[in-house]
């Protein structure tokens, strides 16, 4: 790949790129989400909302904080 300069939005949101890798890992290791084929759309619904609503209820989630400064 050729070296380029990236835009500062691209570059900080290539940081936060650690905190979603760790909400996909605690998805699929910790809540046991996975990516399977599914015979209906209700089936894939439920093995989709299911960890993601328990998800919702551990007590301490990584987060990310987005800020946007408009300079003058």
């Amino acid at each position: 790949m050729k070296n380029s300069l990236m835009a500062m939005g691209d570059n900080i949101m290539l940081r936060k790129r650690a905190v979603v890798e760790s909400v996909n890992d605690k998805l699929k290791n910790i809540v046991q989400i996975e990516h399977s084929r599914h015979r209906s759309f209700t089936d894939f619904i439920t093995n989709a909302l299911s960890p993601i609503a328990a998800y919702c209820l551990f007590p301490k989630k990584p987060s990310i904080s987005l800020e946007f400064i408009t300079d003058n």
